[in-house]
């Protein structure tokens, strides 16, 4: 009798080894799809396609990068949350994705229908003008704003993305009146700049930096309160003046809500890995990012924090998605 139940132990043993092992799914089997909400040349893709390019070596698997724009990144994240949830349909997200549900009624829910799997990068924005603007400083280009209200433009990424939001939050503190010049990325946004059809804008560091280094456009201050380690001896706005000025932002993955645990845990790992090769953070850090990787319950209540601070501040600041 003992050896029979010693043999079933075994039995039992052996069924619960390979139900766990036949219940990891084979990933990644064919090429996987980053969608980012922006056009191509702006800080968000570039972000993406130095992460997946690293991916795609350890993954023995493309990792292509899809640009569908449209709607301030909401065009994407519909998509992506009616993808089918198998990992092979990713959305490449800022945080604009806690912004805009506090702004308008949306086809997606930013928890319920999202899988988040790891936040990439973290950054401040940078107030970025042209050279010949007259303003040498922010002391400077808030008087200029007060004296002549209306008159300045700066330009954004779209209504309710993290470029509009910190762009009202410092006509808030510094109350002055100018005008918003919405277009449909980051990249677009840097080439009106340079062409003159907007007088300035709060960006991520990657658009500006080259052209501020270039000395085609002059960085005026970053956007919170500690200085980034990409432009040392540019002020911050609390520094400026702008006391309490704080804003940041960050960029991270999700897949569609359902998708398996063991294959967001796999992405989680890989975007890990990706992020902690030196090529690859020199890379970022040269865009003026922080490689910054975390868990999916980090990048999940991030969310979740961020949802309610961005609630508070768009109705502080009476902000609008028109």
């Amino acid at each position: 009798m003992p050896s029979l139940l010693k043999f079933s132990s075994l039995l039992v043993m052996y069924a619960l080894v390979a139900s766990h092992c036949w219940a990891q799914t084979p990933f990644p089997l064919k090429t996987i799809k980053l969608v980012v909400p922006f056009p191509a040349g702006g800080g968000t893709d570039a972000v993406a396609r130095i992460v997946t390019q690293k991916m795609s070596e350890t993954f023995n698997e493309s990792i292509i990068v899809e640009n569908k724009i449209g709607a301030g990144g909401s065009v994407a994240t519909e998509y992506v949350a009616h993808a089918e949830p198998d990992g092979y349909t990713l959305l490449f997200t800022t945080s604009g994705h806690a912004i805009q549900p506090n702004l308008q009624k949306l086809n997606w829910d930013p928890i319920k229908d999202f899988a988040p799997i790891s936040t990439l990068v973290k950054n401040p924005l940078v107030l970025a003008v042209r050279p010949d603007f007259k303003a040498s400083n922010v002391k400077e280009l808030v008087k200029m704003a007060k004296d002549n209200p209306g008159k300045f433009t700066y330009g954004s990424s779209g209504p309710g993305s993290a470029l509009n939001l910190s762009a009202e939050y410092f006509k808030s503190v510094a109350k002055v009146d100018i005008v918003h010049i919405p277009y449909s990325g980051n990249g677009p946004m840097t080439l009106a700049l340079l062409k003159g059809e907007v007088d300035m804008v709060f960006d991520s560091l990657t658009g500006p930096l080259p052209n501020i280094h270039a000395g085609k456009l002059r960085a005026l201050a970053v956007t919170t309160l500690k200085r980034s380690f990409a432009l040392p001896d540019t002020t911050t706005l609390d520094e400026a003046g702008l006391k309490g000025y704080d804003f940041s932002s960050w960029s991270g993955v999700l897949a569609p809500a359902g998708t398996p645990q063991d294959i967001v845990q796999k992405l989680n790992r890989q975007i890990a890995s990706a992020l902690d090769t030196p090529s690859v953070r020199e890379k970022l850090m040269n865009f003026g990012y922080t490689p910054m990787s975390s868990s999916s319950q980090e990048l999940q209540d991030t969310i979740v924090q961020d949802l309610a601070s961005y609630k508070r501040m768009i109705k502080d600041l009476n902000i609008s998605a028109n």
